[in-house]
């Protein structure tokens, strides 16, 4: 259905859930200001008002939520009665998973994945799947066989992708909080476009999804978009608590700035070639500047990465493709239909079979990232980048059904800062600074050494301390510093 409404659209209003985020809301909860039911009512209401509108829900769970928020009688975890989405790339028992595309049949699940069980233990009740493109290969949430999930920002721009479902729905105000996974970018590419926090976590802090495990590198993580640093951070807290991972230091639960001077490097472009657009650079630099500012070391910096890097990684999204047509019957249903994937899965399979004799060297030269980052990394606390070589895109941009070499080259020209942190394992966070004259976000990338969530979250929440996060419900609020964003 596609939505009469202009934009920005958003369903914040005054019932249970308020504007609060996952943290307050949690908190009201567990002090008996509201029920979790009240409050998982609301964000029903909310789920019904928004999906005309935004399209970023695929299956709901209404009635199982509404039961287990009534049986809520001891909140005692972090997040226990938030509602919440899951993308429907991952199991929830009862559930179809039918990973954005028409290839796989509409199934129902017999079991909950793993990480979506880690998520669920931290309390957040599962009101259904959220959207995304076919097999999350795309960079913005449009299917050839639905329609298109829409930017609350402006309905007529993409929300992203692959998380662009989880995206939309919590920048509306449906949800505070909703699962994500980053397999190329998409924790942050979504959560850049729709103006949330994205944090990518570091390979191994979160549980391994089934995708993940059968990777010859293991690039996909799991994690949230959220509204605030504080619900990110409480996030990766629990999930440290519930998988102790001895080879990763601890997070811990970080709760504002460090304060302690940071060094950090500064890349405006990258080693595409392609010029970062005006906008996104102005973004960038006026964030470096105000870090400078805040009494931290901040230095133009070569990008950590080969110019080999966007070759080797557009071969291996290629053998994505490839994998997922030859085993999509094993690896999602018995009855996966390989004539039924989009014209951009086509293309990326058509292109590694062509170029499949660079794989061997292609893979050594991926996996070698990791100490190669490393070695870059050394001397610097930070590095922070565009999330985007460009701003949100309107919808059509970016469809599956623009012929693959032109989208091939779109593509490569707006994601291409997040893979490096997918390939070396990194973790890496996306924070909305600035608005375009569409009024759609504009958001930087911070990534950070092996296992140093915690720097990124004091760099973020040091941000949102003078730029607080803008919310749709209060887009008359936002006044300009320079090129950055701020609320009044």
């Amino acid at each position: 259905m596609q939505s009469e409404h202009q934009g920005p659209f958003h369903c914040f209003r005054d019932d249970a859930m308020g504007e609060d985020d996952a943290t307050a809301l949690a908190a009201r909860i567990r002090a008996g200001e509201v029920s979790a039911l009240d409050v998982t009512r609301a964000a029903i209401e909310r789920a019904e008002m928004a999906q005309p509108v935004i399209n970023g829900l695929v299956a709901t769970d209404y009635d199982r939520s509404l039961l287990l928020a009534q049986r809520l009688s001891r909140p005692e975890a972090p997040f226990a009665g938030v509602p919440t989405f899951i993308k429907d790339n991952t199991d929830i028992q009862g559930l179809p998973t039918r990973h954005g595309s028409a290839a796989v049949p509409s199934n129902t699940a017999s079991k909950t994945s793993p990480f979506a069980e880690q998520m669920l233990a931290q309390g957040y009740l599962c009101l259904g799947k959220s959207t995304l493109p076919e097999f999350g290969f795309n960079a913005t949430t449009e299917p050839v066989h639905g329609a298109a999930t829409r930017n609350p920002w402006n309905l007529q721009y993409s929300s992203g992708a692959s998380s662009g479902g989880a995206a939309a729905l919590v920048a509306a105000g449906v949800v505070p909080v909703a699962h994500a996974n980053d397999g190329g970018g998409s924790i942050r590419i979504p959560a850049a476009c729709c103006g949330l926090i994205g944090l990518k976590p570091t390979r191994g802090r979160v549980v391994d999804n089934e995708a993940a495990k059968t990777l010859p590198i293991n690039i996909v993580s799991d994690g949230v978009v959220t509204r605030s640093v504080r619900d990110s951070a409480g996030f990766i807290a629990a999930a440290d608590e519930y998988l102790r991972n001895p080879a990763l230091p601890r997070v811990g639960h970080v709760r504002g700035p460090s304060g302690k001077q940071l060094r950090i490097g500064v890349v405006l472009d990258s080693v595409t070639g392609h010029k970062t657009d005006p906008k996104t650079r102005k973004t960038v630099e006026a964030t470096a500047r105000y870090l400078e500012k805040l009494g931290h070391i901040i230095e133009p910096m070569d990008a950590p990465i080969p110019a080999s890097f966007p070759d080797d990684f557009a071969l291996y999204w290629g053998l994505l493709a490839f994998g997922v047509k030859l085993q999509g019957r094993k690896l999602m249903h018995p009855q996966f239909d390989k004539r039924q994937v989009d014209g951009l899965t086509n293309g990326l399979e058509r292109m590694f079979r062509k170029k499949l004799w660079k794989l061997p060297a292609a893979l050594w030269r991926l996996k070698r990232s990791q100490q190669d980052y490393a070695r870059h990394m050394s001397e610097y606390d930070a590095v922070l980048t565009p999330v985007l070589g460009q701003t949100t895109p309107p919808l059509g941009h970016l469809s599956p059904t623009v012929p693959f070499d032109q989208l091939f080259d779109r593509l490569t020209r707006y994601v291409c800062f997040t893979p490096l942190a997918n390939t070396t394992g990194a973790p890496a966070i996306s924070v909305p600074m600035a608005l375009t004259d569409a009024g759609l976000p504009v958001s930087v990338q911070f990534m950070a050494r092996h296992g140093d969530e915690r720097t990124l979250l004091e760099l973020a929440y040091a941000l949102e301390a003078d730029h607080p996060l803008p919310l749709i419900s209060r887009l008359g609020d936002i006044r300009y510093a320079g090129d950055v964003a701020l609320m009044a």
